[in-house]
């Protein structure tokens, strides 16, 4: 199926839409995080329908700065969602009432549906997720879209060939030609399901070779991310000098679920203390300032005193002049000899954009600093979420722009390579936006959305 315009897209939908009503279902925070960006959007839309949501996996916390209502039973399972990663994790929840939960949550979308219809209501399904929630709305009865987060042809395949793996079963994750399975093919090719949107063009395009209907829009991942404080830019004669003169800013992503972040921080302690090191190289020096600001992005679910005190015990000092502007008041400052280091719990954005680069052991905040077009390097830890399978999965997906170490130490011997080629720099750039999309996304998922999802054609 081809893209077009939503103005272009036929719809029995009238003008006066006050009976349109929609269930979003979500299965994890990020994927929480995701539906609420298309449904911010879906209420600035003209006659927006009225909105529930039903989180599938923990609290759904990113749902309650919207008013709208939730349906349903929500439960923190003991994986935090992770399941998919280790059968122990898996059984761990069954125990803890997984089985039970899913039972009580397909009831409660059966009955709003009923419900809903017994009260001359359209209704529709917006599935946020993997193939969970898209089963959850085909068993609804109802017409249902899917936003498809947790799959990309990108961890099987470049924007050419299939990838050589090592792996003698990774035949599995795409034996039928795509990433999406036959049966996940086969829930989005029904008649009832109205939109399909994937996370990458490449995605999008190998998706239209079934009767899909798919459309190329954009992630969602990427909205929301502008920063308060521009990066500076250098214009003139000396712009080259200029950029090598101001100090290369190294972004800390550790993640954000405790215990396991502050397991990461200890590790990324290692790394940070070999750049360090290598920092006092001439040869490397000539590519950058002396100076080198380390910016950890801390979650607001972390506890900041934990952070500074694994910081202080390396060696870092409290220092009260932040060397770069940061939009947050109650950021902390440390030095250790011509590096200093910045904790913020409230300035992410501005994390993000200020980085040159990545140490990162995280999911989506790895996924959005390398949609900025930047590099990241990767270190496998514990777990349950960056193992070294994730790891190694995420390196795939996101291709260049990811660089997976074995042990922290590696660190700086990468970042010294990468600033010693500025055309895998140019390459990480352009990669980057072509694997994770531009911003605007979720808007136009929510366009397309109003004509589509309540569309009987």
């Amino acid at each position: 199926m081809s893209d077009s315009s939503p103005s272009s897209l036929s719809s029995n939908i009238e003008k006066d839409t006050p009976n349109l009503r929609l269930l979003v279902m979500s299965n994890g925070h990020g994927e929480d995080i995701i539906a609420v960006r298309i449904l911010q959007e879906l209420q600035q839309q003209p006659n927006p329908p009225e909105i529930f949501a039903l989180p599938l996996v923990g609290q759904g916390y990113a749902y309650q700065g919207l008013d709208i209502r939730l349906i349903g039973s929500v439960r923190t399972m003991p994986s935090g969602g992770f399941i998919y990663m280790d059968g122990r994790q898996f059984v761990r929840d069954v125990n803890g009432g997984l089985l039970q939960l899913t039972v009580s949550q397909i009831n409660s979308i059966r009955h709003w549906v009923n419900t809903q219809k017994k009260s001359g209501h359209r209704i529709a399904i917006l599935a946020v997720g993997d193939i969970v929630p898209l089963i959850f709305a085909w068993l609804s009865g109802a017409n249902y879209g899917f936003v498809g987060t947790a799959k990309s042809e990108y961890y099987v395949r470049d924007d050419v060939n299939l990838l050589k793996r090592k792996d003698k079963g990774a035949w599995w994750e795409s034996f039928s030609g795509s990433i999406y399975h036959p049966w996940e093919r086969w829930l989005m090719s029904q008649q009832r399901c109205k939109a399909v949107f994937p996370r990458d063009s490449l995605t999008a395009e190998i998706l239209k070779k079934w009767p899909i209907p798919a459309f190329d829009l954009g992630n969602p991942m990427m909205d929301a991310l502008e920063p308060t404080i521009p990066r500076p830019r250098f214009y003139g004669t000396h712009i080259e000098k200029q950029e090598l003169a101001r100090p290369l800013v190294v972004t800390l992503l550790p993640g954000s679920r405790p215990p396991e972040a502050y397991a990461n921080w200890h590790q990324m302690m290692i790394a940070v203390s070999a750049l360090m090191a290598l920092w006092k190289e001439q040869k490397f020096v000539e590519y950058r300032s002396e100076t080198v600001v380390f910016l950890g992005a801390i979650a607001p679910s972390l506890h900041i005193e934990s952070i500074r005190q694994i910081l202080e015990s390396q060696g870092w000092q409290p220092h009260a002049q932040p060397p770069i502007q940061i939009p947050d008041k109650d950021s902390l400052t440390f030095q250790q000899k011509n590096a200093f280091f910045i904790l913020s719990q409230n300035a992410y954005n501005d994390c993000l954009h200020q980085g040159d680069l990545a140490i990162a052991m995280a999911g989506t905040a790895t996924e959005q600093f390398v949609g900025l077009g930047k590099p990241a390097i990767t270190i496998p830890g514990l777990g349950p979420q960056f193992t070294y399978a994730f790891a190694e999965a995420q390196s795939r997906h996101l291709g260049p722009s990811v660089i997976l170490v074995e042990q922290p130490a590696e660190v700086a011997q990468v970042v010294k390579s990468l600033f010693a080629n500025p055309d895998m720099l140019q390459a990480i750039a352009e990669n980057g936006v072509r694997r994770m999309g531009k911003a605007g996304a979720a808007e136009r998922i929510a366009e397309y959305s109003m004509k589509l999802l309540w569309n009987e054609d």
